[in-house]
């Protein structure tokens, strides 16, 4: 079933030939369906969602160039979760409410999506905006109805049920008030810490930020033959390793966005900024070496090389101050980072000609 693309080339020509298309296109639908949300704050946050944070479903979508025979199944799904959870973290950043059962309640959602039979519920319950046309459940409805088609699901579902809660524990404890934010954190990494020695406790949750766990074990469960070994092996490799380097690198490129706007960001944590470089590399190496054992090895390191290509070629890296440690750490990491740097430009001008365009 698991055909991965051998060498970046082939990766990044499924990727604008096969998978981009089928993004773009449920993209459109999700728009379609929010520019009819009733209220205007939900439509407002739903459509901002969907268009400034659209690089999140395409970057997710890459696991389907493994797999193109399926690629509309796993589009479909991955495009159906990730705007969930774009959606509920503009309610929750940019929100009217402060209140943490309010947050908790709209990331049930996230866990409905993941749980096929699970009923649907007023996710909205304790918010002043709650009518939306049906959009979250919709949403919700697509993630249950493409899970229970994945052939080997009841292996991956306990995995990516406890990364969807921690994420939700994420979301609840960094939006509530500024002075609660950070002991709530620290509670709750006290929870985890002696699963994670190697973690700080912003890396940890820096990597429950991450949805990219949830979509390898997605593209996986397309296996009839999966096993219970197999899954644990993939789980752990990309928690927290894959999944924390996503994340800081996130953080990294949204610095001085979340200083101005007063939002807490993982990376400012760090003693220094040469601290935060070193432990960026350090994730990309335990990253390669978590992937090293798996079958289709070279694809995942594909994926943590395009990490860097994409997140380092944000103009939000672009600061004098940043561009000795870009440039040592693209060339660190060889041609295939390299290549995918050089992609990444591409296919953020293509977006921004799109933009234009429409």
């Amino acid at each position: 079933m698991i055909q991965a693309p051998q060498t970046p080339f082939s990766f990044m020509y499924r990727c604008f030939r096969n998978v981009f298309p089928l993004t773009k296109r449920e993209l459109h639908k999700w728009r379609d369906h929010a520019l009819k949300i009733p209220d205007p704050e939900l439509r407002k946050q739903a459509l901002a969602s969907l268009s400034s944070k659209r690089f999140h479903a395409d970057g997710g979508c890459v696991y389907a160039a493994a797999v193109l025979p399926r690629a509309k199944e796993l589009v479909t799904l991955i495009v159906a979760l990730q705007t969930i959870s774009d959606y509920l973290d503009n309610l929750c950043d940019r929100s009217t409410s402060l209140d943490p059962d309010d947050f908790r309640l709209l990331h049930q959602s996230m866990i409905d999506a993941v749980s096929p039979g699970n009923l649907l519920q007023d996710y909205y319950r304790f918010r002043e905006e709650r009518e939306d046309g049906g959009y979250l459940h919709a949403l919700v409805t697509v993630c249950q109805e493409m899970t229970a088609a994945l052939p080997s699901y009841r292996l991956i579902q306990p995995y990516v049920l406890h990364w969807v809660r921690l994420y939700g524990d994420l979301q609840t404890y960094k939006h509530v008030k500024l002075e609660d934010r950070e002991p709530l954190l620290l509670a709750w990494w006290n929870e985890y810490r002696a699963q994670y020695p190697e973690l700080a406790w912003w890396e940890f949750a820096a990597a429950t930020g991450s949805t990219l766990g949830m979509f390898v074990l997605f593209l996986a469960a397309l296996e009839d033959n999966l096993t219970v070994s197999e899954t644990a092996q993939l789980a752990e490799a990309y928690f927290p390793w894959v999944c924390g380097l996503h994340i800081l690198l996130d953080y990294f490129i949204d610095q001085e966005e979340d200083r101005q706007g007063g939002d807490l960001n993982f990376v400012a944590y760090y003693p220094s900024v040469d601290e935060a470089y070193r432990r960026i590399d350090y994730f990309v190496n335990r990253a390669v070496e978590a992937v090293r054992p798996l079958p289709h090895r070279a694809f995942h390191e594909m994926v943590i090389h395009g990490l860097l290509g994409l997140y380092l070629s944000d103009p939000k890296v672009g600061h004098p101050s940043h561009a000795a440690f870009v440039h040592e750490i693209i060339g660190r990491h060889g041609a295939e980072t390299r290549f995918f740097h050089r992609a990444s430009q591409l296919y953020r001008l293509l977006k921004k000609t799109e933009g234009n365009k429409s």
